[in-house]
């Protein structure tokens, strides 16, 4: 519990571009994030905020108790709150690695860890899309077939020797507020005059299935810390 930093989410946010900013420069090879939010918010990449709409759908999340962040990374709106862990994984790409496949080894290297979490837990857990879910994706980390984690990567190149670097972030679910998510992501997409529309059901959260969730965070960190020395990338 102790590894869980606890930011406001825009202080969030600024602490995982600080972590990559480590690694751009050189301070770190490999860094790892949990934090989870004192507060709610609808974080949203920042394309978002040249929608025709975007003012007015702002004004009423902002209304509903959802104040809008906006973030570096691609993807759709998604809900931050205190039921929310985030995790930021930030590294430079091993010598060894092909460039052609970085960016499904950045999701497999934040998934893996979770989906061997979730199933020492007795869990199904597995990839996937999941219809219905916000911010759906390919790597979306599941639990019966329903949306737990949501991920993103944002890639930068260093001026100094051209190599890659990655921040991967992944959002769990650890406690049931699926109502109130979806329905602020579906206001959202409402007022901005967007199809797009999101389920609870396509939702699950960990508190769902497993009691004192909070407590089994260090083990998800122990997992990574195992996954990524394998990988010759020490946790600094």
């Amino acid at each position: 519990m102790q590894r869980i930093s606890r930011f406001g989410v825009v202080e969030g946010l600024d602490a995982e571009r600080r972590l990559l900013d480590q690694v751009q420069r050189g301070e770190v090879g490999c860094g790892l994030l949990f934090w989870r939010p004192v507060e709610v918010a609808l974080v949203m990449p920042q394309r978002m905020s040249r929608h025709a709409g975007f003012d007015e759908a702002q004004a009423r999340c902002a209304a509903l108790g959802w104040p809008v962040a906006l973030r570096d990374t691609g993807g759709e709106p998604v809900p931050q709150s205190p039921a929310v862990l985030n995790v930021a994984l930030a590294y430079a790409l091993p010598p060894r690695e092909a460039e052609l496949t970085r960016i499904e080894r950045a999701y497999l290297r934040l998934c893996q860890p979770m989906l061997d979490w979730l199933t020492q837990l007795g869990l199904d857990a597995g990839l996937g899309e999941v219809d219905g879910a916000f911010c759906d994706g390919r790597y979306n980390v599941n639990i019966e077939q329903r949306k737990l984690v949501g991920t993103a990567q944002r890639w930068r190149r260093r001026r100094e020797d051209g190599c890659h670097v990655v921040l991967a972030h992944g959002a769990v679910l650890m406690e049931n507020q699926r109502e109130s998510m979806v329905g602020v992501v579906n206001a959202f997409y409402e007022t901005c005059g967007l199809p797009d529309r999101c389920r609870a059901t396509s939702h699950i959260a960990l508190d769902e299935r497993i009691a004192d969730t909070w407590t089994v965070v260090d083990r998800l960190w122990d997992g990574y810390r195992v996954a990524l020395a394998e990988a010759g990338l020490a946790l600094e």
